[in-house]
C-alpha cells in the first residue's frame, strides 16, 4: 500500500487499482505540454491553480478556476500548461458503476466536490473498501454525477476553407473582421462560410469566436495581465463588457480568474 510521502505521480500506477477511483497528484511548470496520450480509465482533472488547455484531435478545451474536464477512457488528448499548474487526477473505473460515462466535458467543482478532490489526494493510493477513502470516493463519485456542465470547447472544422478562417482567428482572436471580412482570405462567400459553422461546427461564427476569445483571456488573466488590457485585447471596447460577457459564459469573473493566481 503506498503512503501520502511514497505517492506515485506515474498514471500507469492507477489503472489497475482494485477501487473505482484512484487521486494522483503531480505540479507542472508554465508552460509545460503533456503530449497527446489516452488512458485506460476515464479522467477527471482539476487544476488547484493555474490553468489548463486541453486539446483533442478534433476540439479545444479551456478548464477554468472552480473547473475540471472529464476524459473519457481511450480518448486520445494533449494538455498545455498556463502558468504553474497545481494538478489533480482522478482515474474512474466506470465499467461496474450504476451511471454511464460520460463524455467529455467541463464541469464546476463545487467546494464540496474540490474539497473532496483534495481530501482524497491525502489517503493512500489503495485505499480499504471501507476506510475513510472509499467513503470520500464514493462522494466524489455522486458530486460528479450532480456536476453542471460548462460549454466551453472550441470546435475545430475540417473544410479547409473554414479552417483558413479559424487558423487566422486562433492566432489573433482580438480580429474584429466580420464574416464579409474574411470571405477573401478563406476563398468563400459570407453565406458559404456562415453554412459552413453551423453545419460543421454547430454555432454562429460569432459565438464560436467569442469562446475562442475567451479561450485566450482565460490564460491572460491567469498570468496576471489587467482586466482592461485583456478585454481590449480580446475585442472588447470596454472591461465592463467583457467582464459581463466573460462572466456568463466561463462561469467565473475575470477579477476571479485574476485574484486566483
Amino acid at each position: 500500500m503506498a503512503d501520502r510521502e511514497a505517492r506515485s505521480t506515474d498514471p500507469r500506477d492507477y489503472q489497475h487499482l482494485p477501487q473505482a477511483i484512484g487521486a494522483m497528484s503531480k505540479s507542472f511548470a508554465d508552460g509545460f505540454v503533456i503530449p497527446l496520450h489516452s488512458h485506460e480509465r476515464d479522467q477527471l482533472l482539476y487544476a488547484v491553480s493555474g490553468i489548463m488547455r486541453l486539446r483533442t484531435e478534433g476540439e479545444a478545451w479551456v478548464v477554468p478556476p472552480e473547473g475540471a474536464v472529464y476524459i473519457p477512457a481511450g480518448t486520445p488528448h494533449a494538455v498545455d500548461m498556463h502558468g504553474d499548474v497545481d494538478m489533480r487526477t482522478l482515474y474512474i473505473d466506470t465499467t461496474a458503476g450504476p451511471e454511464p460515462p460520460r463524455a467529455l466535458c467541463v464541469v464546476t467543482v463545487s467546494g464540496l466536490l474540490r474539497e473532496l478532490i483534495l481530501a482524497l489526494s491525502e489517503e493512500p493510493v489503495d485505499y480499504e473498501p471501507k476506510s475513510r477513502g472509499a467513503l470520500i470516493a464514493r462522494m466524489i463519485e455522486q458530486e460528479i454525477g450532480r456536476a453542471d456542465v460548462l460549454s466551453l470547447h472550441v470546435p475545430l472544422p475540417r473544410d479547409a476553407r473554414l479552417q483558413r478562417l479559424c487558423a487566422g482567428l486562433l492566432a489573433d482572436s482580438s480580429d474584429r473582421r466580420t464574416l464579409e471580412g474574411w470571405s477573401e482570405a478563406a476563398g468563400a462567400s459570407s453565406r458559404t462560410l456562415a453554412r459552413l459553422f453551423e453545419r460543421e461546427l454547430g454555432m454562429s461564427f460569432n459565438r464560436w469566436r467569442q469562446r475562442v476569445r475567451f479561450h485566450s483571456a482565460l490564460e491572460a488573466l491567469s498570468r496576471g495581465q489587467p482586466i482592461s488590457r485583456v478585454a481590449a485585447r480580446h475585442g472588447y471596447r470596454s472591461a465592463s463588457a467583457f467582464s459581463a460577457a466573460f462572466g456568463k459564459v466561463m462561469g467565473v469573473t475575470p477579477s476571479k480568474v485574476s485574484s486566483g493566481r
